[in-house]
């Protein structure tokens, strides 16, 4: 290059957003998750999503390709995130010496963790438990080995050292842990406006599951 020649600036692709790739891409999913609970997944298109988020469907389709590579990135990477910061809260050692431990930690952190991803409780709801849903699917496959199953494990070893009550399903115990945190979680709107119960918080809704599923998980001889 000569002397004093300007560098020519390496030109920008065409349609490539001037806003930051990596928070325009964060802004999208947020926006993708907003539709998919307000309208759930098999309602929701392109269109809405960018609608959502103030940007135009083109640049949807700039990031994602089409629908069925958006939501794949949305379970990977906020569904199975959030997964995996649940497992994390729930300790490694918990459930065979102590499973009420077990139990706590469950019901504290998917508290903790829904208070960051509010959208977690009302998508299970729809695209889980639903028949037909989205994510059934990915529940059975990708979910359930890192949460539900291991967690069901954790209580079988309880069980057979004594430390969990012989008339329980480890499975069924963990179907009963999810019913009783998830579900209150997702229908929270019906009971409130039920039960005129604007004074119950979080926390006290927390208290009230670890007490109720406590004293199902002694033992005979713990009385």
């Amino acid at each position: 290059m000569a002397t004093g020649t300007i560098p020519s600036r390496r030109r920008r692709r065409p349609g490539r957003p001037a806003e930051s790739d990596s928070d325009l891409r964060e802004r999208l999913l947020d926006a993708s998750l907003a539709r998919f609970v307000a309208e759930g997944i098999a309602a929701t298109s392109l269109k809405s999503i960018a609608t959502q988020a103030g940007v135009t469907p083109a640049l949807v389709h700039y990031y994602f390709g089409n629908k069925e590579q958006l939501v794949a990135a949305v379970v990977d990477e906020r569904l199975m995130a959030v997964t995996a910061e649940l497992r994390g809260l729930i300790g490694e050692d918990k459930g065979d010496g102590d499973p009420s431990a077990l139990v706590r930690d469950f019901v504290e952190g998917l508290g903790s963790v829904v208070a960051r991803h509010p959208w977690l409780p009302v998508l299970w709801a729809r695209e889980v438990l639903t028949e037909g849903g989205a994510l059934r699917e990915v529940m059975l496959a990708r979910v359930a080995p890192m949460l539900p199953q291991m967690m069901a494990a954790r209580f079988a070893r309880a069980q057979q050292a004594g430390n969990l009550n012989p008339a329980l399903d480890p499975r069924l115990l963990v179907v009963s842990l999810i019913g009783l945190t998830l579900f209150p979680l997702a229908a929270e709107a019906i009971w409130r406006r039920l039960f005129d119960a604007g004074d119950i918080d979080h926390t006290r809704l927390q208290r009230h599951t670890i007490a109720l599923l406590e004293r199902g998980l002694e033992t005979d001889h713990a009385h």
